[in-house]
């Protein structure tokens, strides 16, 4: 498993709706957990990397139909979001 951590900046305050999307994805599909930062308007997401890809996370993310502004890096540079389609394999 390798754990890693990616942080959103938002474009806008989750709704309450969009907490409970966001509960419903955590701990399904190797997303682990996530955190809100009200202060900074971030979303962090920590997420096992060998199960997902970071388009994948975007995937989510547009799921639940919140919109990012940037990826915020561990330096404060600011990385783009992955444009590219993801492929989300739901099995049951």
């Amino acid at each position: 498993m390798t754990l890693l951590e990616t942080t959103y900046e938002l474009q806008t305050p989750l709704t309450t709706e969009q907490l409970v999307s966001l509960g419903e994805f955590s701990n399904t599909y190797g997303l682990r957990r996530f955190r809100v930062d009200e202060a900074k308007n971030h979303l962090s997401f920590e997420y096992d990397a060998s199960r997902l890809k970071e388009t994948q996370v975007i995937h989510v993310l547009r799921q639940a139909k919140i919109s990012v502004i940037r990826k915020v890096t561990a330096a404060g540079t600011d990385d783009p979001i992955p444009t590219e389609p993801a492929a989300l394999v739901v099995s049951r």
